[in-house]
């Protein structure tokens, strides 16, 4: 393994600064159940209280931007993984760092780069002399939680090296297959810029994230209080986990039993299929992606403390989950159209199923 490859643990160090309040509401009411005799699921009560200490964690790293918080947790919860787009000195890769320090699991963080190789993701099978056997060496992907840095700058061939990772949750190499540990999440970050030297994500790769993000320049006031707070002081160097891998896999179990109505699952059908009809778009979302929006849903339903999925939880997950899916036609760019406004646009031309009962 080379000096690319960086183990992270939840006490390292290194980032920029956060804080405030993200909205999180008290929710009422659980979604129970049992396995092996112990609960295999935690109220709505536990969830909104986990994802808030989560949440004021990361806000200490990342300040002013609890919308953005909101979509890496509900990610986190629909057990999908997260593509982080942004300039440079946003905070892409402490957003990362944060959340994977905020839980109590095993992390690892990659740097890629253009000499990569694919085992040096996944792991290599080495040749024991004593034994006269060959040894898998697993490889950082091997970790409940694993930050990609600059995930552009490494090969096609090595940024495919995930596919399999992010897909199926198991790795093979030579011809053996090793199952990760759940929960798994894979937190990638890219530069739109600086292209020289970079491999842009083939669509197959950008459509196993189940969102993206676009950190943004912080306003005056937060930025104002990031100076004034950490100027001197690196705040993921005190960063502790305030939760842990069994209480995350529990909140999932809660988030999968979240209600959705034949009427919202139809909407959310109608929604994806709509981005393979407009005329300013080549490729539409896939299938998968209908399944990707379903789960953040679900989970955007549950950290708003329902217990059942509503249109507004599709129309507020569906421009991370949707919009990086899409190839748009050459007519599209030189109008200075993006896949954002498409998505926005098919949100009001799309009815929206009538009556208040979705439970």
């Amino acid at each position: 393994m080379t000096s690319r490859i960086q183990s992270a643990t939840p006490g390292e160090h290194q980032g920029e600064q956060a804080t405030g309040q993200a909205p999180y509401p008290t929710g009422a009411g659980s979604v129970s159940g049992r396995q092996n005799g112990r609960d295999a699921r935690a109220s709505l009560d536990e969830l909104h209280e986990t994802a808030r200490r989560i949440a004021a964690n990361v806000e200490r790293v990342l300040v002013g931007k609890p919308d953005v918080i909101r979509i890496a947790l509900v990610t986190l919860l629909a057990e999908g993984h997260l593509l982080v787009e942004d300039v440079p000195g946003v905070g892409k890769t402490s957003l990362a760092k944060a959340l994977a320090r905020s839980i109590d699991c095993t992390v690892s963080r990659i740097q890629f780069t253009p000499d990569l190789l694919p085992s040096d993701v996944t792991g290599v099978s080495i040749y024991n002399r004593q034994s006269g056997e060959f040894e898998f060496r697993p490889g950082p992907v091997f970790a409940n939680i694993v930050v990609g840095d600059e995930i552009n700058r490494a090969s096609p061939k090595t940024q495919s090296a995930l596919l399999e990772c992010m897909e199926e949750h198991q790795v093979t190499v030579d011809t053996s297959t090793y199952h990760l540990e759940e929960p798994f999440m894979v937190i990638a970050t890219q530069n739109p810029i600086e292209m020289e030297g970079t491999y842009a994500l083939p669509e197959a790769q950008r459509d196993r994230f189940t969102a993206r993000v676009s950190i943004g320049y912080p306003d005056q006031q937060a930025e104002l209080a990031m100076v004034d707070e950490h100027a001197g002081h690196n705040p993921l160097a005190d960063l502790e986990p305030v939760s842990d891998r069994e209480s995350v896999q529990r909140l999932i179990e809660t988030v999968r039993s979240v209600h959705m109505s034949p009427e919202i699952r139809r909407y959310a059908v109608d929604l994806v299929a709509a981005t393979r009809q407009v005329p300013e778009i080549r490729l539409g979302a896939s299938p998968r992606a209908t399944l990707q929006l379903v789960r953040a849903s679900r989970a955007q339903a549950a950290l708003s403390g329902r217990e059942f999925v509503v249109p507004d939880d599709l129309h507020t997950v569906a421009v991370p989950v949707l919009a990086h899916r899409m190839v748009l036609t050459t007519e599209a760019h030189a109008a200075r159209r993006s896949a954002t406004d498409v998505v926005r646009a098919i949100l009001h031309r799309v009815p929206v199923p009538q009556g208040s009962n979705h439970r």
